[in-house]
């Protein structure tokens, strides 16, 4: 329990990240490819929905004894909450109604951000793209811990408490590496989630309300689901950045497990990530991959040679361009 992890220090590579070279590599040889940019139109129905179910439960909870309300927060709110955080970060990708609607898929983002009872839908796109941009830049990506994180949760303990805080320092991450001026659409995001929030405890009460933001954390947090943050970037593999996962959980995740297909080809909504790797497939059947996201948070706990440090970091080189 109280073993001390070797590594104290990010993993400093000094070359650009692999996605792009694999990108021009896979479209020179499978130019079909390219027809799958395009637009996932179902994604604005399932949000819909998803929205629609969550309005429910809100309704459903409000006379419950908190016993209950808590064991729904978690069994089924959490997940359609982390889901729906998914679903924003296909929407970033303007996956919705496609990049010549850009504004469109920002009101979008923050009409799904509502069930979720906290502000994250314009936040996140705005540094998502840096992600994508500059993968383990130093100051960029907000992805990668502080080093606070990786020197002081280091034991299997504290590794644990830091999976269970993963909602907490994914927002106070970005206060600490890359603060960036608050836009005009995050106080509107803000606005609306307010007004929305204000809304349901005026119909329902504070048990919908609790119930809300009690699935939002509990789903990012310590939750099945909660494995792709691990495993989409955590260095199990000495050399290896970014890994993919192809469980039955992409069911509820729009693909989002596979991330070397998704960092290959951003512009690829979830739904066809599964068709890149069947076109591809001798660029990704042979790459490290993840078949349970349980065991990635069991073994990230576990091994004493993983720890939040255990993520590549570069320094990045030339002009930076954030949103």
């Amino acid at each position: 329990m109280g073993n001390t992890v070797a590594r104290d220090d990010f993993e400093w590579v000094y070359t650009d990240q692999p996605h792009a070279d694999r990108r021009k590599e896979i479209l020179a040889k499978h130019p079909e490819i390219k027809a799958l940019m395009k637009p996932d139109y179902n994604l604005i129905w399932v949000v819909v929905l998803m929205v629609l179910a969550q309005l429910t439960a809100f309704y459903l909870v409000k006379d419950l004894d908190w016993k209950w309300v808590v064991f729904w927060a978690y069994v089924f709110g959490s997940c359609i909450s982390h889901s729906m955080t998914l679903a924003i970060h296909e929407i970033s990708h303007n996956s919705a109604f496609g990049n010549s609607k850009a504004m469109w898929n920002r009101w979008f983002g923050i009409f799904a951000n509502l069930p979720l009872g906290l502000p994250y839908s314009i936040s996140f796109k705005r540094y998502h793209m840096d992600h994508h941009r500059y993968l383990g830049g130093d100051g960029i990506d907000v992805d990668i811990p502080t080093n606070f994180e990786g020197w002081f949760f280091c034991t299997r303990f504290r590794k644990f408490i830091w999976i269970v805080l993963q909602p907490f320092f994914y927002a106070i991450r970005p206060l600490c590496i890359n603060p960036k001026p608050i836009s005009r659409l995050e106080i509107l995001n803000l606005l609306a989630q307010l007004v929305f929030d204000v809304v349901i405890y005026y119909l329902w009460g504070v048990k919908s309300i609790f119930y809300m933001l009690a699935g939002s954390l509990l789903g990012l947090g310590l939750h099945p689901i909660s494995g792709h943050f691990i495993a989409e970037h955590y260095m199990f593999l000495k050399g290896h950045e970014t890994y993919s996962y192809y469980g039955p959980l992409n069911l509820l995740t729009f693909n989002v497990g596979y991330h070397n297909e998704h960092h290959d080809f951003p512009n690829i909504p979830g739904k066809s990530l599964p068709l890149v790797k069947k076109i591809a497939a001798e660029y990704y059947d042979n790459l490290p991959q993840y078949n349970s996201w349980i065991k990635v948070l069991y073994d990230f706990v576990m091994d004493d040679t993983i720890s939040p440090y255990s993520r590549m970091k570069r320094q990045l080189k030339g002009e930076v361009k954030q949103d």
